[in-house]
This record gives C-alpha cells, sequence and structure tokens, in this order.
C-alpha cells in the first residue's frame, strides 16, 4: 500500500474578506512553512465544501463566515514534500471580529491585507489561483451566471 504522501489529498481554501481586504495567515510546520495562505484544510469524508469552509477558517481563526461562493480550484504538487492537493477554493465574507490563533501549531499569525498589497510568499495553491484567475479583486465581482456579487464584493473592484 502506498504511503499517505503518495495520495492525492483534497483541501479548501477559504478567501475571506472585509471590505477591501483578505485574511492570510503565516504557516508553520507542514509544507509551505513561512508562506502567507488562506484559512482552509482538507475536505472530510461526507462533508460539504461550504461545510468545511465554515469549520475550518472557525477553527483556526475563530471567526464565522457567510455569503460563500465558489471561487475555482487548483492542482498542487509540492515536490520537496511529495505532497500533492487539489485545492477548492471558495469566498466568503466576514463582517465582524478579530481572527485569533486558535492553532498555534500550524500558523505564527494572521492578518487582514489589501488586495493591491498581498505579502510574500504565498502558499503554493494561492499562487496557482492568482496565476489561473488573475487579480484576487475580480474573484467575487461576479456571481454564478454573471449575476454581480452584494456590495462586500464591490467594494473590491474599486482598487
Amino acid at each position: 500500500m502506498p504511503d499517505a504522501a503518495q495520495h492525492v489529498r483534497v483541501g479548501v481554501g477559504v478567501v475571506v474578506t472585509r471590505g477591501n481586504r483578505l485574511l492570510l495567515g503565516r504557516r508553520k510546520g507542514a509544507h509551505g512553512a513561512g508562506a502567507w495562505a488562506l484559512p482552509g484544510g482538507h475536505l472530510e469524508f461526507g462533508e460539504s465544501i461550504e461545510a468545511c469552509a465554515r469549520r475550518e477558517v472557525f477553527e483556526e481563526t475563530g471567526l464565522r463566515i457567510d455569503g460563500i461562493r465558489h471561487v475555482d480550484f487548483t492542482n498542487d504538487f509540492f515536490r520537496d514534500e511529495r505532497r500533492h492537493y487539489v485545492t477548492l477554493f471558495v469566498a466568503a465574507d466576514c463582517h465582524t471580529g478579530d481572527p485569533f490563533l486558535r492553532e498555534p501549531d500550524k500558523c505564527s499569525e494572521w492578518a487582514w491585507f489589501a488586495w493591491s498589497a498581498l505579502p510574500e510568499p504565498l502558499f503554493l495553491p494561492l499562487q496557482h489561483l492568482i496565476e489561473t484567475r488573475g487579480s484576487p479583486a475580480s474573484w467575487c465581482a461576479a456571481g454564478e451566471n454573471g449575476a454581480q456579487r452584494p456590495s462586500a464584493c464591490s467594494d473590491r473592484d474599486a482598487l
């Protein structure tokens, strides 16, 4: 039987926004240590993508999210760590509260960043998403079937 590193895992990355800012955490420990990443984690057996997004954001930051919408996916191979992920991205709004470190062994800090001033280095799945989709400001400009997203997204379009 192959070891766990030879299996493709499914991750969920959550683009948590507040106004024109994006929530990122600095990873530590596992693959991507030192890189800035979205909150998220592994999709559990039988779990919906939306439920995973809510659970992971709360477990990692203590924040509650709403307005979850699908963004895209990436295929991410971490060569040095011999890990392979398909990462499903969703966007969500967070109107109140401050993030705090609920998993200090996995993340050293959480911070809000303007779309135009993202820190570096970025975690590989987020890098791939930006390469594929372009500016993060456009990820929620339109909802399904091109419908305009609520005002929480329109703030970003002005950047």
